[in-house]
C-alpha cells in the first residue's frame, strides 16, 4: 500500500522538484503539489505526465487516484 511519503519519495527521485507535498492518508487518494523547473513552459496534461512517469507501476498498482497541482518555480513565486 502507498504512503504519501514513498509517492513523495518517487515524485523527488524522477523529477527535478525545488518542492513537494503529497497529502492523503488512506493509501489509495493523495493530493500532491509538485514545483519544478522542469515544468517551465509545458502543458498541464504534460506536467501530470512526468509526474504519472514518475510514479511508474505504482501509479497503475497501488494509488486509486492523484490529484495535481503541477508549478514551475516562477508560477510557485506568484501563487
Amino acid at each position: 500500500m502507498a504512503d504519501k511519503h514513498s509517492i513523495e519519495a518517487l515524485i523527488r527521485q524522477g523529477i527535478d522538484c525545488t518542492h513537494v507535498e503529497v497529502h492523503g492518508d488512506d493509501g489509495a487518494h493523495f493530493e500532491a503539489l509538485v514545483v519544478s523547473p522542469a515544468f517551465a513552459g509545458l502543458a498541464r496534461v504534460r506536467r501530470h505526465q512526468m509526474v504519472y512517469a514518475a510514479l511508474g507501476e505504482r501509479m497503475r498498482e497501488e494509488v486509486h487516484a492523484l490529484s495535481m497541482r503541477t508549478l514551475s518555480p516562477d508560477e510557485w513565486a506568484g501563487r
